[in-house]
């Protein structure tokens, strides 16, 4: 039996992000009100209605930060930095995204591998 449809359009971001990373092995997890993909257990790319979530670390933040379309990810009006937000005008290109994509990378790739959570005392 088919699932019955929820009326909400799949976001084509999310298929560009899974071609765009090609062979690596990645998961990818709903957060802040979209899909993020994570490396190691560590986030490193997002979708959101309001464009691209991209993590870029400290060191790297004001350059991101300083490209077209891109501005300091806010959440809870506290600024996130070494998170960037790019508007949806910042990756229209396949180009754009890979630039945006490389960036996370190069951040995400020096660190450690995080240890997966422990389940909760009494679950299986």
């Amino acid at each position: 039996m088919a699932k019955p449809s929820t009326g909400v359009a799949p976001d084509p971001m999310v298929a560009r992000l899974r071609a765009a990373l090609g062979g690596r092995i990645f998961t990818e997890q709903k957060m802040f009100g979209g899909t993020c993909f994570m490396i190691n257990g560590n986030m490193l790319i997002g979708t959101s209605k309001r464009g691209l979530l991209v993590r870029v670390g400290k060191d790297a933040h004001a350059a991101a930060a300083a490209r077209p379309h891109a501005s300091t990810m806010e959440m809870g009006g506290r600024s996130m930095e070494g998170y960037i937000r790019v508007a949806p005008e910042g990756t229209t290109t396949d180009a754009d995204l890979a630039g945006w994509l490389h960036r996370a990378l190069a951040f995400v790739e020096t660190l450690p591998p995080k240890a997966k959570a422990k389940p909760a005392k009494g679950s299986k």
